[in-house]
């Protein structure tokens, strides 16, 4: 019976936008649990869309002694603070010395963390855990899409292994895959090698969505290239909106045959070169985007990803360009969400539905240029912000998103709520009384999540490019860190 300790630390840092992961973020819930430690994560991570969830349904519990460490996760935003970083890494420290012996170790990791100390937040991760373990302990972890991969930590861990799909409906079944990698290893394989190359250019996240080509076709591409000797290959598509060397895609893998490795792996890196030009997206501004979805006449709404106001992405959710667009042009069937702004939720809970309230709405995060809408509105509907999210992306996990709200002026209503979460799933709407599908402009906060479980519903989508911290053309980014071997591609 081996010993497997199980945890996972999650965040992915946008080091333009304006607000820091303190550990408050850390600690509360949000769209998924909120730091869990101890035995609470066999309670907590059952059958929603994480990892750790994956992992734990697919590892023989029986063969194993599984020791529970941490899980925690904060929305995407700026650099995680030091204190945040060094108490969590510290709890997680302490609780994986108090259950060694270690046979192994499975980490839930995203691999886009920058701390305010630290560039490579998964590299000093797996170095500690490492250190912790020792040599002969095996170390496998579970990435995102979007990691900003080192080569410390493709050297660091006995095996990584990247989602596959965005929206990021793979995210249990890759913790699934790394059980099985890693029940594998425990019975006796030979400790795997590994190959690593990164992609000479940045691919904006508009233009990741594996739906669509050419990330369908190479996401297809890595998979048929593992056999029984080359175990496991990633194609990680980078998080562009970090500034530090190690930003932007690459591919690795790991299998017995460091040959076979370095062919699987330059074929790989030759064929997502080869596509560069593919990787296109089309932007609007608003007045366009808003013009053209009013034009449209087939059925179901016409979806504005608000992208660079994605929470999802280091956004937060609070910018009003958008919403001062919708509200001129006062199109019938017109919706916004998911907005976040606790204080005017909390005014709209205080006056209650049917209710009439003037607030200051959102721009309450500081990004430059933007200033509160002050309005009139009409309390729709209140939640408490508790309920399920079905939809493939967040795969039942129970929401808390603290008091919510659905506003109207005009023919334009805004779904809000007093924490940050991007607009993924249908419940986040309907939880208000607002039907998705019975709207004719659906403005999201969202760059490609929202397109698991509302996208089906759209006659059209388009990219609008709006005020907001995620950059959608990361050829406007200011790098002052960034290696100069990789260019950043107008989209």
């Amino acid at each position: 019976m081996a010993r497997i300790a199980v945890g996972g630390f999650q965040h992915e840092t946008n080091t333009f936008a304006p607000v820091k992961a303190t550990l408050e973020t850390f600690e509360e819930p949000d769209g998924w649990p909120g730091l869990t430690r101890g035995m609470a994560l066999f309670d907590v991570f059952t059958g929603i869309n994480i990892p750790l969830a994956g992992f734990l349904d697919q590892i023989d519990g029986r063969a194993h002694e599984l020791l529970p460490l941490l899980w925690a996760s904060a929305t995407p935003s700026a650099q995680v603070t030091q204190h945040a970083y060094e108490t969590i890494m510290g709890a997680m420290l302490d609780d994986l010395c108090a259950a060694a012996p270690v046979d192994a170790v499975f980490l839930d990791l995203h691999g886009a963390m920058v701390s305010e100390h630290l560039d490579d937040g998964e590299g000093d991760i797996l170095a500690r855990v490492r250190e912790a373990i020792g040599p002969g302990a095996l170390l496998v972890a579970s990435i995102d899409l979007h990691a900003n991969v080192s080569a410390q930590m493709v050297a660091t861990a006995d095996a990584m292994i990247g989602y596959r799909t965005y929206p990021h409906i793979d995210m249990a079944g890759t913790g699934a895959r790394c059980a099985v990698l890693l029940e594998e290893l425990l019975s006796g394989r030979p400790r795997l090698r590994h190959a690593f190359r990164q992609i000479p250019f940045m691919i904006p996240l508009t233009a990741q969505c594996t739906d669509l080509e050419p990330a369908a076709s190479l996401m297809n591409q890595t998979a048929a290239a593992e056999d029984s000797a080359v175990r496991t290959v990633s194609f990680a598509l980078g998080f562009p909106p970090a500034d530090i060397p190690d930003c932007g895609p690459s591919v690795f893998a790991y299998g017995d045959d460091p040959l076979r490795l370095g062919a699987v792996i330059n074929e790989l890196h030759d064929a997502v070169v080869a596509a560069e030009s593919l990787f296109d997206t089309t932007f609007y501004d608003i007045d366009e985007a808003i013009e053209k979805a009013a034009k449209c006449d087939r059925d179901g709404p016409v979806i504005l990803a608000d992208t660079q106001d994605n929470p999802g992405a280091g956004g937060n959710a609070d910018t009003v360009a958008l919403l001062r667009g919708l509200l001129r042009y006062d199109v019938e069937g017109s919706a916004l969400g998911i907005f976040y702004d606790p204080e005017v939720a909390a005014k709209a809970q205080a006056a209650g539905t049917g209710s009439t309230i003037d607030v200051a709405l959102g721009a309450k995060s500081g990004f430059p240029g933007e200033t509160p809408l002050v309005h009139r509105f009409i309390v729709e509907q209140i939640g408490d912000g508790c309920f399920t999210a079905p939809g493939p992306y967040f795969g039942g996990a129970l929401m808390e998103l603290g008091p919510m709200a659905r506003l109207r002026a005009g023919n334009v209503q805004i779904v809000l709520a007093s924490r940050k979460e991007q607009a993924a799933d249908r419940a986040m709407f309907e939880h208000v009384g607002l039907d998705p599908a019975r709207q004719r402009i659906l403005c999201l906060k969202s760059s490609v999540h929202f397109r698991a479980d509302l996208g089906p519903l759209a006659s059209d989508i388009l990219i609008v490019v709006a005020p907001g911290p995620n950059a959608a053309d990361p050829a406007r980014l200011h790098y002052r860190k960034l290696r100069s071997s990789i260019r950043r591609v107008t989209a």
